[in-house]
């Protein structure tokens, strides 16, 4: 026993280290100065060392007592979600530490509307009731015939890009709005902030803060796709994208363990995985909220919150809809071909190419199909959606930006 204690002791030792380095910048951002105050006292440092090595011995004793347990597999999934949403969390804090040092004053508002985000009831009680919807998704039973799987996958996505959504709409109307008619917005301009950076700023702060609420809830998404299988075992579920990533991680990742620690490996190589997998589905959603957000923002230096929640969700409908109108208006003009229907098809045609088309960040074509589709090909798919997003975004951003310029703030 003390044998495999002493073999065991290494290898714990370093998956708790990891885990305690990227656990580092995310620490730094929540307490700069009680950071560097630990970091520099030397029961800072003993305090860290002992959190690792309490880590690592009960990892130790874990894989030493429980020889040859399934558990394992149960273990390494545990640790490869505690990793997953810790890069998370680091990579916000990258990200604003880069777009301050890039755009200083427009990286200030864009942190200041981030926290605002993130410490916002709305944000938590939105975040909470895609959770709870997310794990009732998991026991209620749709009699598909098989497809219960599928079916329940794509309320899933769905539920965490409309939550995200409906965070980024009301976070934009109600701070940019707020902020312009309080008149908050003159002390910000005079700092000196230029109108253009405030926007922009007010718009990426509050995009990455509805971004941390799909990702949170996509998390809890990753177990609820784990489990609903266990809960309904008549479904025979292989899914394609995630079985795809989990083959090219699994051997790597098992090659670095033997016996019980390549059955962990195997539980974290499933992890992330399908967390690879599914980060796919929910960056499509990503790129609707974007567009979204961006006339949420456009609208909000001129309308009010009600005015402006009613016009984007006119514009959701639309732009999921003026797709259908344009083909059924072409169907009839083909069918019956008049001077009504000629006008019919132009307006259709006219709101198509106005109005964005949301239909490219459906998800549901991925999931529903007989074919399994290629994580490669799907990746290019959503990188080209996601330029068309950003390309949208930037319009209808320019277009609030020309709303914007001759506000009186005053």
């Amino acid at each position: 026993m003390i044998g495999s204690l002493a073999s065991q002791f290494l290898p714990c030792l370093l998956l708790a280290a990891i885990q305690f380095l990227v656990a580092l910048p995310w620490l730094w951002a929540v307490d700069p100065d009680g950071f560097k105050k630990q970091a520099r006292s030397a029961a800072g440092w003993g305090a860290a060392v002992g959190v690792v090595l309490g880590i690592t011995l009960t990892l130790d004793l874990l894989f030493s007592f429980q020889r040859s347990s399934p558990i394992f597999n149960f273990i390494g999934r545990c640790y490869g979600s505690i990793l997953h949403l810790q890069l998370l969390a680091d990579a916000f804090v990258i990200v604003l530490q880069l777009l301050l040092l890039a755009w200083p004053k427009g990286g200030a508002v864009a942190l200041a509307a981030f926290r605002e985000g993130m410490r916002q009831p709305m944000f938590w009680l939105i975040a909470g009731a895609a959770i709870v919807i997310v794990s009732v998704a998991v026991f209620v039973p749709y009699f598909t015939f098989g497809d219960d799987y599928k079916m329940m996958k794509q309320i899933c996505f769905d539920t965490t890009m409309l939550g995200a959504v409906l965070f980024g709409v009301l976070a934009a109307s109600m701070s940019i709005h707020d902020e312009i008619e309080g008149r908050t917005a003159i002390t910000l301009m005079s700092k000196p902030v230029n109108r253009r950076q405030f926007l922009l700023g007010k718009y990426l702060g509050i995009l990455l803060s509805a971004f941390a609420l799909t990702l949170i809830v996509g998390w809890c998404v990753n177990w609820a796709l784990h489990y609903q299988p266990t809960f309904n075992p008549l479904d025979e579920v292989v899914d394609p994208m995630p079985a795809q990533v989990k083959s090219m991680l699994t051997p790597k990742l098992e090659a670095l363990g033997k016996g019980d620690s390549a059955v962990f490996w195997k539980g974290t190589a499933a992890w992330l995985g399908e967390a690879s997998a599914n980060t796919l589905g929910l960056v499509l959603g990503f790129g609707q909220l974007m567009v979204l957000l961006a006339i949420a923002s456009a609208l909000a230096t001129r309308l009010p919150m009600v005015a402006n929640v009613i016009l984007c969700m006119v514009m959701f409908f639309l732009g999921h809809l003026a797709p259908v109108l344009k083909g059924v208006s072409q169907e009839l003009q083909a069918k019956n071909p008049n001077t009504a229907m000629y006008l019919v098809s132009f307006l259709t045609q006219l709101l198509d190419a106005v109005v964005p088309a949301l239909g490219h960040f459906n998800m549901g074509p991925a999931i529903i199909r007989d074919t399994p589709i290629d994580v490669a090909q799907f990746t290019l798919y959503v990188g080209s959606v996601l330029v068309y997003a950003v390309v949208y975004t930037t319009i209808a951003l320019l277009f609030g930006l020309i709303l914007f310029e001759d506000r009186d703030l005053a």
